[in-house]
């Protein structure tokens, strides 16, 4: 009889390539969903004081996607994977559309929204691992 044995480093490994994976599928979720918020922006008569909490759904659904697909194969540590997505998704977003937009700004806007990626992710992952566990 052979047991498999399962270090730490190759878990911690396994989490890392899944938390780069789900920030990553998070990212090219928001940017489609950009996209096509821009151009309906373009063809509608929207209001400007709903294009930043329609910006802050479509983050939210693109973190809670990135999350459950980057963390699928993950049956543990959705807090801590969950908050990682959001933390780098939400990180790797501001860079992405900062170099779009010509100008990096770095203020309380960004703080927020590191916040709010981070606990967005975090639950996001516990929701994730829980539903993968009940439905083994």
């Amino acid at each position: 009889m052979k047991i498999k044995a399962t270090s730490l480093n190759e878990k911690k490994g396994h989490l890392a390539v899944s938390v780069i994976k789900g920030s990553l599928i998070a990212l090219c979720i928001s940017l489609i969903g950009i996209l096509l918020f821009a151009f309906l922006l373009k063809f509608t008569n929207i209001s400007d004081g709903l294009i930043v909490p329609i910006n802050q759904v479509i983050k939210g659904i693109s973190i809670f996607l990135g999350v459950f697909i980057g963390l699928k194969n993950e049956k543990k540590m959705g807090l801590v994977g969950g908050f990682l997505v959001g933390l780098i998704y939400t990180i790797i977003a501001f860079l992405s559309f900062s170099i779009l937009d010509g100008s990096f700004s770095f203020d309380k806007t960004l703080l927020n929204d590191v916040i709010f990626g981070s606990i967005i992710g975090g639950i996001c992952g516990i929701i994730s691992i829980n539903i993968k566990k009940s439905s083994n």
